[in-house]
């Protein structure tokens, strides 16, 4: 069963989802983390401080993968009827997904995104899904809810974080939508 947990920034969705995680893990599932954003050198000191306190608060004995760009590869690899997989969050895994390919350059130009690799992975999950056994919880954003941004990039990004959380719920047996910390199932 795989459900999607969509939400702004700061709006609890983290949170729940590792509520979720707990639960499972009481109904006798052990729990994986698949953290998109690793603490890369290059990351700024404010996105470090976010993911130190994502692990904080996460339990010590969750295993945790570091997985910033071949989720689907990586769900299909720890997925077992007796594990919950917890995916925080794909937005940073899209965002790894425009710079490693060439979408963040095409976007820049002005260019219809054409990336092989953004597209693959994206399918590639979409398709796995339905098909995994045990349990999946994957954290998103919603990005779009606020003013269209200036730069071409984050137009496209927004469109395509748009275009990711469309595709999934459709393949989701459960969407919540997380405001002010409060749950609000929409599938």
């Amino acid at each position: 069963m795989a459900e999607l947990i969509i939400g702004g920034a700061r709006s609890g969705k983290s949170a729940h989802a590792e509520r979720l995680a707990r639960q499972a893990e009481a109904g006798g599932l052990s729990v994986i983390y698949l953290a998109t954003a690793a603490a890369a050198p290059a990351a700024d000191p404010e996105m470090q401080r976010r993911i130190a306190h994502h692990r904080a608060r996460r339990p010590a004995h969750w295993r945790t993968l570091e997985v910033p760009l071949h989720l689907a590869e990586a769900l299909m690899a720890h997925a077992s009827p007796t594990t919950c997989l917890l995916v925080d969050c794909l937005t940073l895994w899209l965002t790894n997904l425009f710079f490693a390919g060439q979408a963040a350059a095409q976007a820049e130009a002005g260019e219809t995104l054409a990336c092989p690799l953004l597209q693959d992975e994206i399918t590639a999950l979409e398709a796995a899904l339905p098909r995994l056994p045990g349990r999946v919880i994957l954290v998103s954003n919603e990005v779009g809810w606020g003013i269209v941004p200036m730069a071409r990039l984050s137009r496209a990004f927004a469109d395509e974080q748009g275009r990711l959380n469309q595709r999934l719920a459709a393949v989701c047996a459960t969407v919540t939508l997380v405001a002010a910390g409060l749950p609000l199932r929409l599938k």
